[in-house]
C-alpha cells in the first residue's frame, strides 16, 4: 500500500453548487500534508468526506487502501480527528469528557487519560467544566480527544483555532514528533506562513478545485524575489538602470524595485552600475515575498476573489 490517505476525482455538489471539484490527492505514511484554502474553499467539505461524515457525491476516498464507506467501522480505530469546532459535554469536566472517549474508543487502560491530560498541558482544567475553558484550552480538549486511542492518521481542520502563540508552538512540536514515528497527519487551515513550519506538502484549493500539490522545497522556487534599492537620485537612477536593460518600478514607499533575475541573484552589479553614473544606493536589499503573499497571490490568478 503505497498511499495512506487517497482521494480520486473526489466533488460534492450542493444543488448547483460545486463545493468540492474533482480533487485527486495521495498522501504516504508518516508525511505532514497541509490543506489550505480560504474560507469556503471547500476544505472542510473535504474533510468530511474523507472521514464519511458526507458521501461524495461523485469520485471515491480511501485510507489504508479501502474505500470509505458506512460498513467500514474498523478503519476509525486508527484515525484521530477535529472537523470545525471541537464538540464537547459542556457541563462535564476535561477528564470526565476524555472519560467518555475512552470508554467509547474501548480502550482498556484508564492511564490513558491522565497522559494525554500531561501531555496537551491540560492538568490546571482537569476538573474544570468545559463549558468554563477558553477556546484555547477547549482546542487542546479536541486534539486530546483525536490523539487518546494513539491514532496512524490524524485528521486536523484548523488545529491553532484560538490558540496562542507558544500553544500554536507546542501543536507544531507535537505534530512533528507524531510524524517521525510514522503517523500520517492531514491538516487544514487558511494561514500558509504557521503550516509552512510544519508540513513536508501542500495543496491549495480554491473554489473547490486544488490548484497547487507541490512539496514545501519546490515552493521557495515559485516566490517571487525582488531587490529593493533607494537613492539620493531616483529618476537619474531608473533611467540608468532601464538603459542597462532592467526593468524598474516605483512602489508606494518611493523606492524602487527590480524583479529581474540577474539583478535579484547579483545585487553587487546593480550598484556598480549606479555608482559609476553617480547614483550610488543609500539602500540595496533583496526581498522574498512572504508565504502569505505567495498564496493571495496565487488563488488571485486563478480568479477568485480575496477579502
Amino acid at each position: 500500500m503505497k498511499y495512506i490517505i487517497k482521494t480520486e476525482n473526489i466533488s460534492k455538489n450542493y444543488g448547483k453548487i460545486k463545493a468540492v471539484d474533482g480533487v485527486s490527492l495521495e498522501i504516504s505514511k508518516g508525511e505532514i500534508y497541509g490543506f489550505l484554502g480560504v474560507n469556503g474553499a471547500g476544505k472542510t467539505t473535504t474533510i468530511r468526506m474523507l472521514l464519511g461524515m458526507i458521501k461524495a457525491s461523485e469520485g471515491e476516498a480511501f485510507l489504508y487502501g479501502e474505500r470509505v464507506s458506512p460498513g467500514k467501522k474498523h478503519i476509525w480505530k486508527k484515525v484521530g480527528y477535529i472537523v470545525e469546532s471541537p464538540y464537547s459535554y459542556p457541563d462535564l469536566t476535561v477528564e470526565e469528557n476524555l472519560e467518555i472517549v475512552r470508554r467509547l474508543r474501548q480502550l482498556s487502560d484508564r492511564k490513558t487519560v491522565d497522559e494525554i491530560i500531561t501531555r496537551l498541558k491540560l492538568s490546571p482544567y482537569r476538573k474544570r467544566k468545559t463549558r468554563n475553558l477558553s477556546t484555547g484550552n477547549l482546542q487542546r480538549l479536541g486534539l486530546a480527544k483525536a490523539l487518546l486511542h494513539k491514532p496512524e492518521i490524524l485528521i486536523l481542520d484548523e488545529p491553532s483555532n484560538g490558540l496562542d502563540p507558544a500553544g500554536i508552538a507546542e501543536v507544531r512540536k507535537l505534530l512533528i514528533e507524531l510524524s517521525n514515528r510514522g503517523v500520517t497527519i492531514f491538516i487544514s487551515s487558511h494561514i500558509l506562513g504557521e503550516i509552512s513550519k510544519l508540513v513536508s506538502r501542500i495543496g491549495i484549493i480554491h473554489q473547490g478545485q486544488l490548484i497547487q500539490d507541490i512539496k514545501k522545497e519546490k515552493l521557495e522556487e515559485f516566490r517571487e524575489k525582488r531587490l529593493l534599492l533607494s537613492t539620493c537620485q531616483p529618476e537619474e537612477a531608473k533611467k540608468v538602470l532601464v538603459r542597462s536593460g532592467f526593468k524598474v518600478r516605483e512602489n508606494k514607499e518611493g523606492n524602487l524595485e527590480i524583479k529581474d533575475q540577474k539583478a535579484v541573484e547579483h545585487p553587487e552589479k546593480i550598484a556598480e552600475i549606479l555608482v559609476r553614473a553617480a547614483c550610488p544606493p543609500t539602500l540595496l536589499s533583496v526581498k522574498k515575498e512572504d508565504l502569505e503573499s505567495y498564496f493571495l497571490r496565487l488563488i488571485g490568478i486563478t480568479g477568485g476573489d480575496v477579502e
